[in-house]
């Protein structure tokens, strides 16, 4: 079983899996699942679509690139079959309001082990510009700590606090990730010169969410934290202005991820002007990253990610997947539209719901055979230059 090509890279279970829990837990929430007795309503949801669906997928985008950035072979085998079951098991237990403790402890674990060796590589070989993304991944587990046990001391009115430290983190990993391969990735495709990041730019794009998600989890100088999102917004779209080139409009390999990007930028500001009291849903800034953010990016990046690393072609995009990064986009604007829309809030919170699950719907039909089957070219090793610095 330790063989079996699915265990030779984290993106492959990682990926996949989530992108199926993705499908099932948001059909769930659109349509009328109001979580537990431990976890109710919206507090299931975004803890699922946030540790759940996104944690997952930035473990195994970040131990795939990791090898790249060391040139040490990947953490396979028994290692990737631990951190799945953990993962898995804490996907399972969030169901039961029994359960929700052992959730937590594996959710924990999962995020710290999968640091722990990421770090270990990284100081193998001195790779310390990268050590920050350890880090942040360590903090990443440590607000899902302070999140469990807000529930298991049931201080409800300090959960969301919890949530929204959680998601900006995760547009944190965005920028870090977006900054360091959306211009490199265009400058390839389109052949034209590549548009330099100076280093404290990308390290800025991780650190000012950081830093904002730890004083909202401790309720400390919250119009400062606003401050830091509204600059790590700010930063992101002069960004994406800096790297925008209009030929990547016929590339939706490309413009999926600039799109994403883009409306992380505006989610962060939002959230920004929320905790600095201006008059702004926070609902608003919060599916700007979740669905346009979390969820552009990450079909996105698994598409490209995916079919690189299984030695296939990643242009011309994979047949379905433009739809499915269309689909993605619509679902984000339905979304956003029900705050706007009161009274037809939960119709259009189920449209979202689909147009999300087919968007990554589409993934897994295409991807699930190329996730679990050996590289179409035969390598074992990992692929030059798509994830690497």
């Amino acid at each position: 079983m330790f063989q079996s090509a699915i265990w030779t890279m984290a993106f492959r279970p990682m990926y996949l899996f989530a992108a199926i829990y993705g499908i099932i837990s948001i059909l769930l929430w659109g349509f009328g699942f109001n979580g537990t007795t431990a976890l109710p309503n919206y507090f299931w949801h975004a803890n699922e679509m946030i540790w759940g669906y996104a944690g997952a997928i930035i473990v195994g985008f970040l131990h795939t690139a990791t090898p790249n950035w060391t040139g040490l072979p990947a953490k396979n085998g028994q290692f990737l079959i631990l951190l799945t079951a953990l993962w898995l098991v804490s996907r399972i237990t969030v169901f039961f309001a029994q359960t929700t403790v052992i959730s937590g402890i594996c959710g924990v674990l999962f995020f710290w082990i999968a640091a722990f060796a990421m770090l270990q590589m990284l100081m193998a070989k001195k790779s310390k510009h990268n050590y920050i993304a350890a880090f942040a991944l360590f903090i990443f587990g440590l607000l899902h700590l302070i999140f469990h046990l807000f529930v298991y001391w049931q201080k409800y009115d300090l959960l969301l606090n919890g949530l929204l430290a959680g998601l900006i983190l995760v547009s944190g990993f965005i920028g870090f990730i977006g900054s360091r391969v959306i211009p490199f990735f265009t400058a390839r495709r389109l052949n034209i010169p590549q548009v330099k990041n100076h280093p404290k730019l990308i390290l800025s794009a991780l650190l000012l969410p950081l830093c904002a998600a730890l004083l909202i989890i401790f309720q400390v100088a919250l119009p400062v934290s606003g401050v830091l999102c509204c600059a790590a917004g700010v930063l992101g779209l002069v960004q994406v202005v800096r790297w925008l080139n209009k030929a990547i409009f016929a590339e939706p390999m490309l413009w999926i991820l600039f799109a994403g990007y883009t409306l992380t930028a505006i989610g962060l500001i939002c959230l920004g002007f929320y905790f600095m009291s201006f008059p702004i849903a926070v609902s608003v800034g919060v599916h700007f990253i979740a669905v346009g953010g979390i969820g552009g990016l990450t079909v996105g990046m698994m598409t490209r990610t995916a079919a690189g690393h299984t030695g296939r072609a990643i242009y011309p995009a994979p047949k379905g997947l433009p739809v499915a990064f269309v689909l993605m986009i619509l679902a984000t604007l339905v979304r956003v539209g029900a705050v706007v829309v009161d009274t037809a809030y939960q119709h259009f919170i189920a449209v979202s719901a689909v147009l999300f699950a087919l968007s990554l719907a589409i993934f897994v039909f295409r991807y699930a055979p190329w996730l679990t089957q050996a590289r179409a070219d035969s390598k074992t090793g990992i692929i030059s230059g798509s994830l690497k610095k």
